[in-house]
């Protein structure tokens, strides 16, 4: 098939009797725990849970395809699928920040850069295909998994995952890797108000397959309408392939089919369980065959048929044509020896991290000042590289689901008590001591159903080899101080999938123990490392300054560490609004911050070393919902002695308390670089369809009369203009097809 076109090969699929080259049974080879060939041809494997150097994967990789194609009947080559949210979740591959952080780089052109280095891994390996990007829209910081997300505005949200898709899939998917995204729709939400959906919750999977070319989709583990989504035929049939036009596979999340049965308890058999999602629209189980393998059963119990299996089975021979697997020798990993981590990509590592670290706040204490001779480094993560990964990391995974200890060197992670040693030099005395632990002994759980217990063990690895914490040396080295740099926060068993913790506060005694610290009376900088936002309000006022590093990577230590001593201008903004407290009620910016449930910081907000200035808001005051474009531009110029970035914002609100749309709504935004004392001219060409809702079933545009904002954050608002969109109510029957502003 090798010298056939795209639409030749699909033409010669499309003859193809599925059933004649299914497979059935379990392959075991030497270094891997678990591969079932799916009955429909499919492949699965967690590299993660794997100790094998680069080259070593890709022979192995190629050892099994050989197997499948020559040892089997079928002679199709397995689809390898991986996590990639922080990079190739492999031994030995760099390890970028997790997504929540990358969503306050508001850097698309970054985030991209970031999944093409991850492309190019994969496929050395023979990987083609990618369990990510997580593209839920999150909004309460006690959600485990909403260091995953992109934060919680359904635009932001959707921009830097097109961007993250581009990267990995490429401009061809014969040497792309497939994305997949999820979880389809509205996990971790609450997602029965239809308008909601589809306006939000949908549009960043709406735009990765439209924009994107998407072909992959895994729906969540949860309900709609109370319907488990893997089995619900209104969102993944109606939904997802009726309206959105989606013509992909649609895989399941691991176990969710059998969630149906076990969990749900909406089929009475796993037979039953499988012939429903299959029914549905899921034409793939992962992560093993427990209830599609049953169809045959289902089939002739009349609960499904052979032509909802042949459609399946198509569906994925079609993926594996794209991915260039039907050729006629397929090309399965790269020559030679490989380099997961080469010195490119640990830039861009050290790039992203300092692109998401949010500046929160800052009394004139940093950058650190040229005569400090004496720093105080405490707290847990302060020399420790479990606070710098995110969930679905090679480590994370190989710590939490296999309990195995992974090497801090393969790739080297460079801990935040290395990077400021490096940083300050020899004239600087840095004294260390960690002071308290992470948490209390009953602090977090595993989800129940997860059968074991991971975290002690884990618990174990992250403080293996090192002495007591010793809190009266945290202290007199902390008096003998400049300054107090208090390293803070959650590791990767404080949160991610399965993790749950009681609270959003400081984990275990740290609260208490920054609160012995500002007692010093010494300044101390705050640095919080983690996967959520997590509460500062008890003594927010105290600090001398607060950093939020996130899980920052490989990279974390040079990146937190040039920050904090002036060598870069912190330029994040947050993804998330910041809790002042512990309610466990929603909290976004798009309703407006109720005087009740006040952030402690906004949607938007982040610091910087220098100041900006705007000025000149030019726009009309009119406009029509024909229009194709309504233009706006307007002047920012940085005030202050250093160069920097700014991250400008253009929001817009309805002027009618009655509107039906949000109170106010990103509508667009651009990272200016600008140097000090320089000015620049920002222009948005914003679409009319930016303004579309769902209603009874439509998708509409409605003339009314908007306000438009542009911010430094969603409370820190520059410049004003009002705007009449005129005309008649216009009906797009085949819903939203433009999203973004464009952008000078």
């Amino acid at each position: 098939m090798s010298n056939m076109t795209m639409d030749e090969k699909l033409a010669q699929i499309q003859g193809i009797r599925p059933m004649e080259i299914m497979t059935d049974g379990k392959i075991s080879l030497e270094k891997c725990r678990e591969m079932i060939p799916h009955g429909i041809g499919h492949f699965s494997q967690f590299s993660s849970g794997l100790t094998m150097e680069p080259s070593e994967l890709r022979d192995f990789v190629r050892s099994v395809q050989n197997y499948l194609m020559t040892e089997t009947n079928s002679k199709i080559p397995a689809i390898f699928h991986e996590e990639a949210i922080t990079g190739f979740a492999t031994q030995g591959a760099t390890t970028f920040p997790q997504q929540i952080g990358m969503g306050c780089s508001w850097n698309e052109e970054l985030i991209s850069k970031n999944t093409n280095s991850t492309r190019l891994n994969m496929r050395a390996a023979g990987a083609t295909y990618a369990l990510s990007p997580m593209l839920d829209i999150s909004r309460t910081a006690h959600w485990e998994r909403i260091e995953e997300s992109y934060g919680e505005d359904a635009y932001l949200t959707s921009a830097l995952g097109l961007a993250f898709v581009n990267g990995l899939q490429g401009e061809d998917l014969s040497s792309g890797v497939a994305c997949t995204t999820k979880h389809f729709a509205g996990y971790g939400a609450q997602n029965n108000d239809p308008k909601e959906l589809y306006e939000e919750y949908l549009m960043p999977h709406e735009v990765a397959i439209k924009l994107g070319g998407v072909k992959s989709v895994m729906p969540s583990y949860g309900k709609y309408k109370g319907m488990a989504v893997v089995a619900n035929k209104e969102m993944l049939t109606t939904m997802l392939r009726d309206q959105v036009g989606f013509n992909g596979v649609v895989v399941s999340d691991y176990g969710s089919i059998r969630l149906t049965y076990k969990g749900h308890k909406q089929a009475k058999t796993m037979v039953e369980a499988g012939a429903m999602a299959l029914n549905a629209g899921t034409d793939i189980e992962l992560s093993e065959g427990q209830c599609f393998p049953l169809l045959p059963e289902a089939i002739q119990q009349n609960l499904t048929t052979l032509e909802k299996v042949n459609d399946a089975v198509r569906r994925s021979l079609i993926m594996k044509a794209r991915l260039g697997l039907l050729d006629e020798k397929p090309q399965i990993g790269v020559d030679g020896e490989l380099d997961f981590d080469p010195p490119v990509n640990r830039e861009l590592a050290y790039e992203s991290a300092c692109q998401s670290i949010v500046l929160l706040k800052n009394n004139g204490i940093l950058p650190l000042k040229k005569d400090i001779k004496k720093v105080a480094l405490v707290g847990p993560n302060a020399a420790s590289v479990y606070g710098m990964l995110g969930d679905y990391t090679y480590q994370s995974m190989i710590s939490f689901w296999w309990s195995t200890k992974f090497d801090a060197n393969n790739p080297k992670l460079v801990p935040l008590s290395e990077g400021l040693a490096s940083k300050l030099g020899d004239n600087v005395i840095i004294q260390h001591e960690r002071g308290c632990d992470w948490s209390a002994p009953l602090e977090s759980k595993v989800e129940a159903g997860m059968g074991d217990d991971r975290l002690s063990k884990l618990k174990v690895m992250a403080i293996e080899g090192l002495p007591q914490p010793d809190l009266d040396n945290a202290l007199k080295i902390s008096k003998e101080s400049d300054v107090i740099v208090a390293a803070v926060g959650e590791n990767i068993y404080l949160v991610g999938e399965g993790r749950k913790r009681k609270g959003i506060k400081l984990p275990g005694e740290q609260e208490a123990f920054v609160e012995k610290l500002i007692a010093t009376g010494k300044p101390v900088v705050l640095v919080i490392m983690g996967g959520r936002q997590q509460l500062v309000s008890k003594f927010e006022d105290k600090c001398a300054a607060i950093v939020q590093a996130w899980f920052p990577g490989e990279e974390g230590g040079n990146a937190i560490a040039d920050i904090l001593v002036g060598n870069v201008n912190p330029t994040a903004k947050l993804c998330v609004t910041y809790p002042s407290n512990e309610s466990k009620k929603e909290i976004n910016y798009k309703n407006g911050y109720s005087k009740d449930n006040q952030p402690q910081y906004p949607f938007g907000f982040g610091l910087s070393y220098t100041n900006y200035e705007y000025s000149d808001l030019k726009m009309e005051t009119f406009a029509n919902v024909k229009d194709e474009r309504i233009p706006l531009s307007f002047k920012v110029k940085n005030i202050g002695k250093v160069d920097g970035t700014e991250i400008v914002q253009l929001y817009v609100s309805p002027k009618s308390e009655t509107s039906t749309l949000n109170k106010i709504q990103l509508e667009g935004f651009k990272r200016v670089e600008l140097k000090a004392g320089e000015e620049k001219t920002v222009t948005f060409k914003v679409s009319p369809q930016q303004f579309t809702q769902y209603k009874n079933g439509e998708w509409v545009i409605e003339p009314e009369n908007f306000e438009f904002l542009i911010g430094a954050s969603s409370t820190d608002i520059r410049l004003k203009s009002d705007l009449e969109l005129k005309g008649k109510r216009k009906v797009l029957k085949n819903g939203r097809s433009v999203f973004f502003s464009e952008r000078n």
